[in-house]
């Protein structure tokens, strides 16, 4: 293939846009429901269906997190198909209820988009998380909102799966991302964040229906940042209590280069703990909220410049042929 050639990919038939997820990170909660009461369905026949589902109805009920388990770790196979019982979670029978509604996950059947709307109390701007950094339809839909909202501080964060298989709602789909905004404090909602995560939504939608038309999107450069690692808050041995708080020349200094010898934390005694790593790395999600429970104080990332191909939406004809051979293949296995 000539590198100047675009890449052809399956038109976006189907588009679900999840918010509630986690029921207390409210732009997305406020922002489906929006999004219920008015059509998203453009004139030019080209866009997407759009779904919009809210995710966890009862910790949204009670403006929690979730009301046995963090349903956004949920959706690996073995979670998905394993057992259940009277005592089994409410998040692992909605997971269920969602798979069967968006997916199956992995299947030809499952939805070929989804955005799953989430906020951060950390300062780290919009964000797209993906578990892939060779997704070119999420790559060039976070590179066009780029485009279109130059004001705002934007990220692509990759979770690199490739030992372990992935968990979130967003892996349902054939294409998948959660765009995380803040910083917004759990239980409530900030007119701010809500808009750039409505506006963000938006440009997606249309971005879309621009790709199921036949635009053709050229290539370019995206910055990623792939998680290396969690770091947990230094502990108490025998209580493991925290002991110490994020430096406040680090907090809300999510994506600064943290270098070996910066400031990390602070102890409540007033001790600074440095960074002893071996190599800079981007911290981000620093001192978020609902991550102490997981044992999280920041993750840290690396930063690499990804190449993405010019794409545009394969013809009717074009998928049919595709499929035929993906079909003979799978046949010939």
């Amino acid at each position: 293939m000539q590198l100047d050639e675009p890449v052809l990919l399956p038109r976006l038939c189907r588009v679900a846009v999840c918010g509630g997820t986690h029921g207390n990170e409210l732009s997305g909660v406020y922002l489906v429901r929006e999004m219920l009461k008015t059509e998203t369905r453009r004139e030019d026949g080209e866009s997407a269906s759009v779904l919009m589902v809210l995710s966890n109805p009862r910790a949204m009920q009670q403006c929690r997190r979730y009301v046995d388990t963090d349903l956004n770790r949920c959706f690996t196979h073995a979670t998905l198909n394993g057992p259940v019982s009277d005592g089994t979670p409410y998040e692992i029978m909605r997971s269920r209820e969602l798979n069967a509604m968006l997916g199956p996950k992995g299947s030809r059947a499952a939805v070929d988009l989804v955005c799953d709307l989430h906020n951060t109390t950390a300062n780290m701007g919009l964000c797209f998380i993906a578990y892939s950094d060779s997704d070119w339809i999420c790559l060039h839909i976070f590179r066009y909102l780029q485009k279109q909202m130059p004001d705002t501080p934007m990220r692509f964060i990759h979770f690199d799966v490739s030992n372990k298989e992935s968990y979130s709602l967003y892996s349902i789909g054939k294409h998948g991302f959660a765009m995380e905004i803040g910083p917004q404090p759990h239980g409530c909602v900030k007119s701010d964040i809500y808009t750039a995560m409505k506006e963000g939504v938006q440009h997606m939608l249309d971005w879309a229906g621009y790709f199921n038309s036949g635009c053709l999107f050229e290539g370019g450069l995206v910055d990623v940042f792939t998680m290396v690692k969690n770091v947990d808050y230094p502990r108490d041995g025998e209580t493991r209590n925290i002991m110490a708080t994020i430096h406040p020349r680090l907090q809300d200094r999510d994506f600064c280069l943290l270098h070996p010898g910066d400031p990390l934390f602070q102890t409540f005694s007033g001790e600074t703990l440095t960074y002893n790593g071996n190599e800079p790395l981007y911290p981000f999600f620093i001192n978020e909220c609902a991550y102490y429970e997981k044992g999280i104080a920041l993750s840290l990332a690396r930063k690499k410049c990804v190449t993405i191909p010019s794409i545009r939406a394969q013809t009717e004809e074009e998928e049919e042929q595709a499929s035929e051979q993906s079909f003979a293949s799978e046949e010939e296995e």
